[in-house]
């Protein structure tokens, strides 16, 4: 795929997300995001970190996580959570939203499927209706089921996925799953916010790994 039409894709996305962060007010800001333990704040935090995150910082983080990704992350988020303001977030997020830069061992296609998750992170708990373009979701759809970063490839083994809004499928097997990309990618990322648009014999097989 064209890494500047992704590139595009995700400097749009950021855009269209600090437009959100800007709108929010300060009980939105510390309200809980469909992240695990995070609010909103830490989730805007977190999207920070694409552009700017190195090596070293990464090995710097994973010595005092122990070597436990997922608590490295969350404790870069909280760190800079509270050591920014969330107007000097925002500013961030715009300041490099068309930067290529990407964390260590990043794909291309990383950086879209974070702001597209994680702008319906922070979206549909305030109830804020955040449409996600079908055309980059299913780029990150096809990426995240394909990557050995996400779990999906383990989580769908076995299942067909198939968009409902588009000409679109991926994988094969006896089970399948059907529903709008947006709610796929949900589910691929392991969110279960999209279950009540999807169907099929493998969501519940699925679901339950979540």
């Amino acid at each position: 795929m064209d890494r500047n039409q992704i590139l595009a894709w995700v400097q749009a996305e950021r855009l269209s997300l600090a437009d959100l962060f800007d709108d929010l007010d300060e009980r939105e800001w510390a309200a809980a995001s469909l992240c695990a333990e995070w609010t909103v704040r830490e989730v805007a935090a977190h999207l920070t970190t694409s552009t700017r995150t190195t090596l070293l910082d990464m090995i710097k983080g994973a010595i005092r996580a122990r070597g436990d990704f997922d608590r490295m992350v969350a404790d870069e988020a909280r760190e800079l959570a509270v050591r920014f303001t969330p107007a000097e977030l925002v500013a961030q997020i715009r300041e490099t939203a068309g930067s290529a830069r990407r964390a260590p061992m990043a794909a291309p296609l990383d950086p879209l499927a974070d702001a597209l998750v994680h702008g319906q992170d922070v979206a549909r708990p305030l109830g804020r209706v955040r449409t996600m373009p079908t055309e980059p979701a299913l780029a990150a759809l096809g990426h995240v089921l394909t990557s050995p970063f996400y779990g999906a490839r383990k989580r769908f083994r076995g299942t067909r996925v198939v968009a409902t809004d588009a000409q679109w499928s991926a994988g094969k097997g006896p089970d399948e799953i059907r529903g709008p990309a947006a709610d796929l990618l949900l589910l691929a990322t392991g969110r279960p916010a999209g279950l009540d648009t999807l169907s099929g014999p493998g969501l519940q097989r699925v679901a339950a790994t979540l």
